[in-house]
This record gives C-alpha cells, sequence and structure tokens, in this order.
C-alpha cells in the first residue's frame, strides 16, 4: 500500500504562479494594489453589541467570545490601522466592506442571512464601523449581505475601474467571510495576500485551520509586519488618489 504524501504535490506549481508572481511588486509599484477590510463593524466585531448584545443568546461561548474580543483589541485592530495608515501613505487603495441591507427592514438580504437573521439596517449602530479602523475621506465602501463580498456586490467591477489586480486581505471571520472573499478573488485572478495577524474569528483552532487550506493555494500568508514591509520596500509615497476633488 504506498503512502501518501506529506506535502502537497501541486504546491510548487501554486507557489511559481500566485504566490512568488513577481506581479505583486509591479502591482505596489503602480499602485494596483488595495487593502481590503472585511466586516470591521459593530455587529460582528464590537463586544456588547450586534451579534454580542445578549450573552445568554448568544451560540458562542464565554471563553470563545473572550477570546475573540481580547485578539481584535490586542492584535487585529491595532495591525489593521497601521495597514490601513501605511497604505494611505503610499497612495493604495483601502475598501471597506460591511454587511448592511438596502433597506431598513432588510427584505432585500440574502436567503443566508434571512436565516441567520442577521441583519443592518442602513443607518443602524451595528452597521457602524469600528472608529480605530474607519474610513476615511472618499474611501471606497462596499455594502453586502453574503458570507463573500464577489458573489453578492459589484466589488469586482470596480476594481476592474481601478485596475486593481493584487489585494491584501483583513478583517473577520476568518473562517467564513474572509475565507470565502479571498477563494472568491483567487478564482476572479487577483494575486491574494492575508494578513495572519489581521484576522480573527472565535478560536484559534478555526482561524488557524482557515489558513492552512487558503496557505500557498488560494493566498499567500503575511504577518502585519512583513506586509508593512512590502509596501515600504515597494511602494511609492505619494496619494494621488486622495488629493483629487
Amino acid at each position: 500500500m504506498t503512502t501518501p504524501p506529506t506535502e502537497d504535490p501541486l504546491k510548487p506549481i501554486y507557489r511559481d504562479s500566485l504566490i512568488e508572481n513577481p506581479l505583486r511588486e509591479k502591482d505596489l509599484r503602480t499602485r494596483d494594489t488595495a487593502l481590503l477590510c472585511i466586516d470591521m463593524q459593530y455587529l460582528d466585531a464590537a463586544e456588547g453589541y450586534g451579534l454580542f448584545r445578549d450573552y445568554d443568546k448568544s451560540p458562542i461561548p464565554l471563553e470563545e467570545m473572550a477570546y475573540y474580543f481580547e485578539r481584535l483589541k490586542t492584535t487585529v485592530l491595532p495591525n489593521v490601522h497601521n495597514l490601513q495608515n501605511c497604505f494611505r501613505t503610499h497612495g493604495l487603495e483601502v475598501i471597506h466592506v460591511r454587511i448592511q441591507s438596502l433597506t431598513k427592514d432588510g427584505r432585500d438580504r440574502s436567503k443566508g442571512h434571512k436565516r441567520l437573521e442577521l441583519h443592518a439596517a442602513p443607518g443602524s449602530g451595528d452597521a457602524c464601523f469600528l472608529e480605530e479602523v474607519a474610513p476615511q475621506g472618499d474611501e471606497i465602501i462596499i455594502n453586502k449581505t453574503a458570507s463573500g463580498v464577489f458573489s453578492s456586490t459589484n466589488l469586482h467591477y470596480v476594481l476592474n475601474n481601478m485596475e486593481i489586480t493584487s489585494l491584501y486581505v483583513c478583517g473577520v471571520y476568518t473562517n467564513e467571510c474572509v475565507e470565502t472573499t479571498v477563494r472568491d478573488a483567487c478564482d476572479l485572478g487577483y494575486l491574494v495576500t492575508i494578513i495572519d495577524d489581521g484576522c480573527a474569528t472565535v478560536t484559534p483552532d478555526l482561524h488557524n485551520a482557515s489558513l492552512k487550506t487558503l496557505r500557498d493555494r488560494y493566498a499567500r500568508i503575511l504577518t502585519t509586519e512583513e506586509a508593512l514591509n512590502d509596501v515600504e520596500e515597494y511602494g511609492v509615497s505619494q496619494k494621488p488618489h486622495l488629493s483629487q476633488s
């Protein structure tokens, strides 16, 4: 009986075509790269609000909730804040994705969000971005009512209009909206980088399992420090899109 390989046999192919593709550096130099921040809002990333408003009714155990909010507070939010500022300094787009319906009663929501009773109405507190990582100026905001932003919005159209072909992705939850978005982005031809310590979900096992599946197949995985070094090395310190009126 043949012993199955412990190493992914397709890894070299994917590394050459996606992970070590030199176009990533070109995209930073030509500003064809964007930072995509996913669901950094009160609905699902703030203690005592949205999905975490009533602890007694939450399906997430208190221990896992405590882990999630501690990771957000001490690691993810500071890292995403630093990434956003770095991208802005180098004239790179910072794009914000959030869960928000088109209507107050949410009748336009996806069937999945209706089944989950997941709703952030326009103008509601749940739809508001966390202050530490909120949009600035005329940064683009994309509203969605599904796990994957590409399948439920015009984001692909918008990115094509701006000739963006590389994405750095951060946000919540790693194993849900982040992973779905990364897989779709890869399939659509984007060169994707996930910020490991810029993402969170309710347990470290779920976070690590998701990244293990995506690593070197759908995305390159970097730390915040590595991503900042990327931008500092290959980016150009100007803000052309912010200076336009």
